[in-house]
This record gives structure tokens, C-alpha cells and sequence, in this order.
């Protein structure tokens, strides 16, 4: 069945990566991606998708109403598959509205208008309202504390959590009020190509590059189960495709590791890059502690973020059991595949004259 899906946030990192998969593995499907291009979305990354003329772009914000109304009716939108959002955590606690205003009723302003087009009419139209939530709404573990669940209470930490815990319960109440088919999947932590480089892995990763200290909050010690985007991206096809109405869905990589282990296991393997590809003490001639194999060097611990969650984990089984969801990429080989999008095949640049590093395919 042919589809025509509304992707918002689709010039993000996951966005952005959901957009060219699908194009993938469903090229007969129409795509309009809306989104506000804020600071971590890059169009610029969409430049290969947007040749397809399947591909619609709309630079538009989720909280302009008529806007959202004039994309559903004027390209007959059937599938939501909503990335949309505020995601990152320092950021929510030093300035909480945006979080508020795009997390919550951004993901309200859709569900509204999916109402308006798919159920306010004298025949319902099919269709269906993919939410793409966090593990963060379910607060933090203990050390010996199982895995979260699907049915695990909600107990958000930050303003960002607390922000995507609402838009979750906003989106199960137009199910369970209205009758809208909607799934949720809340994922565990996503790496890969096109990131923002404010997350762990691509700021350790760049930071190695420009010869910077790679910051860890407190000890080190916090966990985090780690998932490949193009992992992530399957899971949420197989939610739509699969998935039961109204349903929520984990999606985890199964892959527990403490931030330090993360930061040294980067460094190690920037080490070996540098060591093994002389091109790379050219491209990167700033990269001094990496060009002597003393990447881990440049490790320092910051003092811990506030309400900073101890472990996160997901217990995948039920995207398992009912979707046939598994794990296809292993963690060292999608982190080496991770540093050699960001410090072999692209290249750093300066973007639209911010004092941020953004990434676009190089020239060489």
C-alpha cells in the first residue's frame, strides 16, 4: 500500500536518518518532512534525499496550526511519524519553555489537526500517528534494578523528560478519547551519522579532532543502553507496519555501558585511526593527543549535571515478541563505523557562520 508520510523533525539526526531509509526500503511512498530548522537541524543533510521527487521539504514549525492543516489536506497526508522535538537535557534545564512549547504542544497541534483530517469526517480515513518518545520518561535504575518495561510508571527527572512523558500521555489519550491509531516507541540512547555534535559521542569524537577536553559529568559511571539509529529506524517501521493501534513499544539496543567506557573505547579507537591513516594527521593537524596515541589524556570530569538519571536500560522483549524486532548491528562495529562518518569520510566546517560545528560531505 502506498503510503505518503509527514516526517517532522526530519532534518534531524534520527529524522534525518528515518528519511533515508524509508526512501530505502520504500521508494513507491511520498515523504514531506517538516521542520524548523532550529540549531541541531541541517537541511543541508537532506541534499541526496530531497533529489527524489518523493521527497517534499517544508521549512515550518509543528505549532503553526494552519500550516500542519494545509500539509494534510494538500498532499493527503496518511502516516505521522513525529521526531520532532527538544531532546537535549542540559538545554532543558537552563531554559525549559522551548521544551514546553515543542515537545508539548507542538506534538498537541498535530494530534488536533490528525483528528480533524482523519476522524472528523463521515467516513474515517485510515491512517496512523507514529510518536517517537524517549526512555528517559521512565527516570532512572538502580544498579541491580531491572530493564525498563513497557508498563513501567513514568517518572521524569528533567524538564526535557518531563516534556516527552506529557507528549506521550497526550498522544495515548487521542487513542483512548477519539479513537486516533496511534503507536508509540520510546528508544534508549541513539548513535550514528548525523548527530548533533552536543550529544556524547560525536562531541568526544570532535572534541579528539580539535584537541579539546572531553567532558564527563561526575564519576563516569552513569549507564546508558545504546542503539544505532538505523536500528531505531527499523524498530519504528515495524511498529507502523505491524504495530497494534494504540500500542507502545521499547526499543532498545541491549547494550549497557558507563559513559567513561564510552569516552575511552572512542578514544581508542580515534587512537588507532590516527596511527593506522597518515591522511588523518593532515585533515586534522590540531588532533596533537590523538597523533601520539593519547586520546584518553584529554579526559576531564566536570561537575554532574543537575538531576543528572543514574541508568537507563531497555527491556526490548515485547518489540521482540510482536513486531519480530532484533538488534542486526553490534555495538564496536557501529561505533567505528560512527568515528569513520565523522572524522574519515566528513569533515568539520563551520555552518551558516555559527560558533558550532555542523557536518557536510566534503569536497575531496
Amino acid at each position: 500500500m502506498k503510503r505518503t508520510l509527514l516526517v517532522t523533525g526530519g532534518a534531524g539526526f534520527i529524522g534525518t536518518n528515518f528519511v533515508y531509509y524509508w526512501l530505502k526500503h520504500h521508494p513507491e511512498d511520498a515523504i514531506v518532512v517538516l521542520d524548523a530548522l532550529t540549531y541541531a537541524g541541517v537541511r543541508e543533510n537532506l541534499a541526496e534525499a530531497e533529489k527524489n521527487t518523493n521527497v517534499t521539504f517544508v521549512h515550518g514549525d509543528i505549532c503553526d496550526e494552519p500550516l500542519v492543516e494545509g500539509l494534510f489536506r494538500d498532499h493527503g497526508i496518511d502516516t505521522v511519524v513525529h521526531f520532532a522535538a527538544e531532546s537535549h537535557v542540559d538545554r532543558s534545564i537552563t531554559g525549559p519553555d522551548a521544551f514546553i512549547q515543542t515537545n508539548i504542544v507542538g506534538t498537541h497541534t498535530l494530534l488536533k489537526v490528525a483528528k480533524r483530517i482523519w476522524l472528523d469526517r463521515d467516513e474515517v480515513q485510515p491512517h496512523r500517528f507514529h510518536h517517537v518518545s524517549t526512555d528517559e520518561v521512565y527516570g532512572t535504575l538502580g544498579p541491580n534494578d531491572p530493564p525498563f518495561t513497557e508498563t513501567t510508571p513514568y517518572a521524569p527527572h528533567s524538564p526535557y523528560s518531563a516534556s516527552k512523558a506529557a507528549s506521550d500521555h497526550l498522544v495515548r489519550a487521542y487513542h483512548e478519547t477519539y479513537g486516533l491509531e496511534t503507536t508509540i516507541t520510546n528508544c534508549s540512547n541513539n548513535y550514528g551519522p548525523y548527530q548533533f555534535p552536543e550529544k556524547l559521542i560525536p562531541l568526544i569524537i570532535t572534541n579528539i579532532l580539535k584537541n579539546k577536553p572531553l567532558p564527563v559529568y561526575g564519576d563516569g559511571l552513569q549507564i546508558r543502553d545504546w542503539l544505532h539509529v538505523e536500528d531505531h529506524c527499523r524498530g519504528i517501521e515495524l511498529a507502523l507496519e505491524k504495530g497494534k493501534p494504540g500500542d507502545v513499544y521499547n526499543i532498545g539496543g541491549h547494550n549497557e555501558w558507563t559513559n567513561i567506557d564510552i569516552v575511552k573505547l572512542i578514544c581508542k579507537e580515534m587512537d588507532r585511526r590516527f596511527a593506522d591513516d597518515p591522511g588523518m594527521k593532515t585533515r586534522y593537524p590540531e588532533a596533537e593527543m590523538a597523533m601520539a596515541g593519547n586520546s584518553d589524556g584529554l579526559i576531564s570530569f566536570v561537575e554532574d549535571r543537575l538531576g543528572h538519571d543514574r541508568r537507563y536500560a531497555i527491556d526490548g522483549k515485547k518489540a521482540m515478541r510482536v513486531l519480530d524486532y532484533q538488534v542486526s548491528c553490534g555495538f564496536e562495529e557501529g561505533l567505528k563505523t560512527t568515528v569513520q562518518w565523522y572524522a574519515g569520510d566528513w569533515v568539520l566546517m563551520s555552518y551558516k557562520g555559527r560558533d558550532i560545528n555542523c557536518f557536510v560531505k566534503s569536497e575531496e
